[in-house]
């Protein structure tokens, strides 16, 4: 399944050690962290996906405060 979708354009967000983008990423709590800086994000809570250039849905993230 996950190939077809790719074959189709569909693609997943790639959210952790990323650079919060709030085109990409719906920041929903803060977090510290030792391992990456402010405004990285460190955790993903729900993966978010692209249809070709458009975002399907937005990867839900815990950002370094």
């Amino acid at each position: 399944l996950l190939t077809e979708l790719e074959n189709i354009g569909v693609k997943a967000i790639q959210a952790v050690g990323q650079e919060f983008d709030p085109n990409f990423h719906n920041a929903v709590m803060q977090v510290e962290s030792e391992e990456y800086e402010s405004g990285v994000v460190a955790q993903e809570l729900m993966k978010g996906y692209t249809y070709r250039d458009s975002v399907v849905r937005h990867s839900m993230v815990a950002v370094v405060s």
